[in-house]
């Protein structure tokens, strides 16, 4: 029965029952797999019940055994994203390892399933994945000195940075294509442009110019590291005043 608030988690549901004739033999890991595939391929939007039957080879009806609906489904596959954010023990490697494990994981689980970004903060993240992944970063928090609300504060704010950081990434990947070549090509077709658009600015127009030698990967990476380290050296300075 739905919640108050119209929302029912899909963990907060008992596991289906050992299999018995009548159940369909495809299993949750089935399913939350090929719907990562489908939406890896071909983006949100094409996300269906029967869509996803159909690339099991099996009806809607055996997905509906798993999950209620759609929104369920989206839960899992979420979560997945969650676990491949992996971090490691805080007790063995410090805490600003461990933080910065945690947003160069999940940056590159958003860079390889970009759909995911629609769903970060658009529902709960209630899984295993996402829980184990949370309680493992408040523990670095709290081993670096962070009580209190301290400890939320600084978890959001690694948090929002990372997300902030790579959704306009994702964005930039989704227009111009995810090689070095695609990125190339499209500066050099909107260069012409930029020159007509940006010649009341002249250090602007310059900054555009440099750009023109610049390997867009790696320049992405390390505009990422950047402010990571500016984000732990801020939230160590901010421990020292306190």
């Amino acid at each position: 029965m739905p919640s108050k608030t119209g929302f029912t988690s899909v963990w907060s549901r008992e596991a289906p029952a050992k299999r018995t004739r009548e159940q369909p033999s495809l299993s949750r890991e089935q399913i939350v797999r090929a719907a990562m595939e489908l939406l890896d391929t071909e983006g949100m939007d094409a996300l269906s019940m029967r869509k996803l039957g159909a690339r099991l080879g099996s009806g809607a009806t055996s997905i509906y055994w798993h999950v209620a609906n759609k929104e369920e489904l989206l839960e899992l596959v979420l979560d997945e994203v969650y676990g491949q954010a992996r971090i490691p023990d805080p007790a063995v490697t410090g805490w600003r390892d461990a933080a910065a494990a945690f947003a160069y994981g999940l940056r590159s689980a958003i860079l390889e399933h970009p759909w995911s970004v629609t769903l970060i903060g658009a529902m709960p993240s209630l899984g295993p994945n996402a829980l184990a992944v949370g309680t493992t970063l408040m523990n670095a928090f709290e081993l670096a000195g962070f009580t209190g609300m301290t400890l939320e504060y600084a978890s959001a704010s690694l948090l929002s940075y990372t997300l902030g950081a790579t959704m306009p990434e994702v964005s930039w990947l989704n227009t111009v294509g995810r090689s070095s070549a695609d990125a190339e090509e499209w500066m050099k077709a909107i260069r012409p442009q930029l020159r007509v658009a940006a010649a009341d600015y002249p250090k602007l127009l310059a900054r555009y110019e440099d750009y023109e030698r610049i390997d867009f990967s790696r320049a992405r990476h390390l505009a990422f590291d950047f402010g990571l380290i500016s984000i732990l050296d801020g939230l160590e300075a901010r421990l020292r005043q306190t």
